[in-house]
């Protein structure tokens, strides 16, 4: 027995050593850590049950019958994050790159089923060279059972990616379907084809991290949710994250402790809306005003900064809030801020996250470029998100709610429970410059001062339609509020709303505008 377990040790110790010191330390040298060590930080201590230890790959040509390591280049298992379930993949860059084999490809597929079957979140810790080129079709294949997986799981159990260092061609494709994509500032990469490819193709000069870099992806694609500054970080995000969502889609969203203060007003919150109404303000201000202390987590901060979405808790409740920004372009929806809300939302929905709409939008952006690349379709995606949307849905208008806009941003008429508006609130199908312009167009230019007359009949309109009694008239808005009530009132309303059902019509599913 003796020289078996002696055996069995020895093995082992070759598993845990990848491809070798030599290998990594020049992992080190870059400033990247191993994947046992990413493991290491990623669990609790202690918790991390490795599968598939002993396994490698089958290929025999191209000389890599000569050249076999244990684990084949990704180390799998389960463990607890905080006493949570969470299984994991982390690729192995030491072992042939962190390219992916027929063998690595099956380890991963199969955490991922025991995740499905088990119901509890992946983690993949991604840094891969792509696909064996040595295995040819083999390897593709394997990606293929991968990326199928991910859309089997979507919506049933969370999947989080952490791109740790490259991640290029096919490989791009998993990352991509998981609901959350986080990236090391500098060490990281994506992308479908790389510097020299686009060279040769576009004859265009740029570097790894201009093309795919994590600021890249943060910023100007938001193919990425979060950008890192190291690899720590990335993964305390990661743990902070996963205390706001739920392990699988039959869960409710976490609720934490708290106790009720005598007095939740927020008086702050009276002043944060400018006297001249075509002044900007942040929203953050709102959100940190009626949030827990300490609890915003922005997602996608980089991206659309036109529109914020992130999580908070509000009396210990997590929720997922979407909210104008008005400090940036007015607020106004635009594709990207579109596509970027319509995104947390669907997540939020599909994860039982009751969602809080902070709504101040002058309307959709104008212009060629947005009409030419698809406004139309890609703002009918936000609409089509909330009205799709089962959880709770709570609404707070605190100063513009134009056209269309008021319409997609949670509005009454598309199943939100609650809505609410400061005194603040204009709600009218434009500003009231623009529809004075329209309605009383001919008096202004009979009119011995037009100016004048304009400004008269600006403020009739303003004072008529710019504010939410003509929508609390008609029950669009359940109440008017004072700001500093703000926070009590949704304390109140997820409560009220914690067991709220509501079924969609029978169907396979439906055609959200892509």
């Amino acid at each position: 027995m003796e020289k078996q377990l002696s055996a069995l040790e020895e093995k082992k110790a070759l598993a845990r050593l990848g491809g070798g010191q030599k290998r990594i330390e020049k992992q080190h040298a870059k400033g990247k850590l191993t994947a046992r060590e990413r493991i290491e930080l990623l669990l609790d201590e202690g918790s991390f049950e490795e599968l598939d230890m002993l396994v490698r790959h089958r290929s025999t040509d191209f000389g890599l019958d000569k050249q076999k390591f244990y684990a084949d280049g990704v180390v799998t298992g389960y463990g607890n994050i905080n006493g949570r379930l969470i299984y994991v993949f982390s690729q192995d860059f030491t072992v042939f790159g962190g390219s992916l084999s027929e063998t690595h490809a099956e380890k991963i597929c199969k955490v991922m089923d025991l995740a499905m079957q088990n119901g509890a979140p992946l983690i993949g810790l991604n840094d891969s060279g792509g696909a064996r080129i040595q295995e040819g079709v083999v390897s593709l294949g394997g990606y293929a059972d991968i990326f199928h997986k991910n859309v089997m799981a979507s919506g049933v159990i969370p999947q989080i990616s952490l791109i740790m260092g490259p991640c290029a061609g096919g490989a791009v494709y998993s990352p991509a379907m998981t609901d959350f994509v986080m990236m090391v500032d500098q060490t990281s990469y994506m992308f479908v084809t790389g510097p020299n490819v686009v060279k040769t193709v576009t004859h265009e000069e740029v570097t790894s991290e201009e093309l795919g870099g994590a600021q890249t992806h943060a910023s100007k694609s938001g193919v990425t949710h979060f950008a890192c500054e190291n690899e720590v970080d990335c993964i305390n995000q990661l743990k902070n994250l996963l205390s706001y969502i739920p392990q699988n889609c039959e869960e409710q969203a976490p609720v934490y402790p708290y106790t009720l203060k005598e007095n939740e007003r927020r008086e702050s919150l009276t002043n944060v809306i400018p006297g001249n109404p075509n002044q900007p303000y942040d929203m953050r201000e709102v959100i940190t005003g009626i949030c827990d202390e300490d609890s915003f987590m922005e997602v996608h901060k980089d991206f659309a900064e036109n529109i914020l979405v992130g999580f908070v808790k509000i009396g210990g409740r997590s929720v997922g809030v979407v909210a104008n920004q008005p400090a940036m372009l007015a607020g106004v929806l635009d594709i990207n801020s579109s596509r970027k809300g319509a995104r947390f939302v669907r997540f939020c929905d599909a994860f039982n996250v009751p969602l809080l709409v902070l709504v101040d939008v002058p309307g959709f952006l104008p212009g060629t470029d947005q009409e030419w690349n698809g406004i139309i379709s890609n703002g009918a995606k936000l609409l089509y998100a909330f009205s799709e949307a089962t959880v709770p849905k709570v609404t707070v208008i605190t100063r513009k709610a134009y056209g269309g806009a008021y319409d997609v941003m949670n509005s009454k008429h598309i199943g939100a429970d609650l809505n609410f508006a400061w005194p603040t609130a204009e709600i009218a199908v434009m500003g009231a410059k623009g529809a004075a312009e329209i309605i009383f167009k001919k008096e202004i230019a009979e009119a011995d001062d037009p100016e004048a007359k304009l400004e008269e009949k600006v403020a009739e309109y303003t004072e008529k339609f710019a504010n939410p009694y003509r929508a609390a008239e008609r029950g669009f808005i359940d109440k008017v509020i004072h700001p500093a009530e703000t926070r009590m009132k949704l304390i109140s309303g997820f409560k009220m709303l914690e067991n709220k059902v509501l079924n969609l019509p029978k169907k396979k599913h439906g055609n959200i505008p892509l």
